[in-house]
């Protein structure tokens, strides 16, 4: 079968090139064509050999996600939902603002991680994506939104927050990253790329080490008791310990921080009490927090906070000397928006089944 070369990072395709017998130069001047002009035929590679073109029109191809279908938002919002064969899809999403236009990438076919508020958690999960169809989302999306009058990318920033723990599938993620930040392909700065974890600790910390871009994290709750509830993987790797991982992430960087992403859930986490339990949380880590209207799906069991229960916790937080925003809610119309994303899972945990006789019983 033929190479996809949306798998490749640059020292990948380095080697791939040698493998085949081509100097190490071709590799950074194949990776702008696929990365930076966005070409998938080898015979438009105008400034590579005619024989160069002719072998990697045999052992190799560029091939991202097939398009299954494009929602178009009210507010502007853009959702893709892409195949990955086995009747599994994913969903990407584009959210354009004034100042930047930003891409949620998914990392996974559903996800393990059983968040109780999101609706991809209910899915089930089938599997990680590869590089390709990482990378593949970004590559896809830089097409169908072409340029902007003065020839620059639409896309500014990517967010790993769509389907899927980003950490979960480390090394994939990783090298789709890599593509990202590389100037060969797309030139983004490590402050425009965010990648979201639940928090898995030593992932966060093999990240740091690795690719330290910026970090988010899905909190959601100011103790161990209700995070166990509303976010499972916290039995496992606990606040404190979470808190740590924070901590040591932003000790190379001084000058960053780390985004605490805090699902407002009307009566269960959104209390002026549960905001001064965060800032006695996070008193030592460097940090904004991002308040998120929850997104409702069909049986979730939660409600959105009211608007005024959201000021007020905000308020509490900025009061204390935090940086607090309400995230406004963007493509929910579509189900584009934050928690929303399901896509087509064939649950290999037989997730869905189970909740379907669970809420029948």
């Amino acid at each position: 079968m033929p190479t996809n070369l949306l798998d490749f990072d640059l020292p990948q395709l380095t080697a791939f090139f040698a493998e085949i017998g081509e100097k190490p130069f071709r590799a950074k001047q194949v990776l702008r064509w696929i990365h930076h002009f966005g070409e998938s035929d080898f015979a438009r590679m105008s400034d590579l050999a005619k024989s160069l073109r002719e072998k990697l029109s045999v052992v190799a191809v560029v091939e991202p996600p097939r398009l299954i279908k494009e929602q178009l938002s009210d507010d502007g919002t853009r959702k893709w939902l892409l195949d990955v064969g086995a009747n599994n899809g994913i969903e990407t999403v584009f959210i354009p603002e004034d100042e930047r236009g930003t891409l949620c990438i998914s990392s996974q076919v559903g996800c393990a991680l059983e968040c109780s508020f999101c609706s991809t958690g209910k899915q089930g999960f089938n599997r990680n994506l590869t590089v390709a169809e990482i990378i593949g989302q970004l590559w896809w999306a830089n097409k169908a939104l072409g340029r902007d009058p003065k020839g620059e990318r639409i896309i500014s920033n990517v967010v790993m927050m769509g389907m899927g723990e980003p950490l979960a599938n480390f090394d994939n993620v990783v090298t789709a990253l890599n593509l990202m930040l590389d100037d060969h392909a797309y030139g983004l700065s490590r402050r425009r790329v965010t990648v979201s974890t639940s928090g898995l600790v030593p992932a966060m910390d093999r990240l740091r080490d690795t690719c330290p871009v910026a970090l988010a994290v899905s909190l959601h709750a100011p103790n161990d008791a209700l995070r166990d509830v509303l976010v499972p993987i916290n039995q496992k790797y606990p606040l404190a310990e979470l808190m740590a991982a924070c901590r040591r992430y932003i000790e190379k960087a001084p000058r960053d921080f780390i985004t605490f992403e805090y699902v407002m859930l009307d009566g269960v986490n959104d209390s002026v009490a549960h905001a001064r339990e965060l800032i006695a949380l996070v008193k030592d880590v460097p940090c904004k927090f991002n308040l998120i209207p929850f997104n409702p799906f069909p049986m979730s069991g939660y409600n959105r906070s009211r608007p005024e229960t959201v000021r007020r916790f905000r308020d509490e937080l900025m009061q204390a000397g935090l940086i607090a925003t309400t995230r406004k809610t963007r493509g929910d119309d579509i189900d584009a928006a934050c928690g929303q994303l399901a896509g087509q899972v064939q649950d290999k945990t037989k997730r869905t089944q189970f909740n379907i006789v669970e809420s029948a019983v």
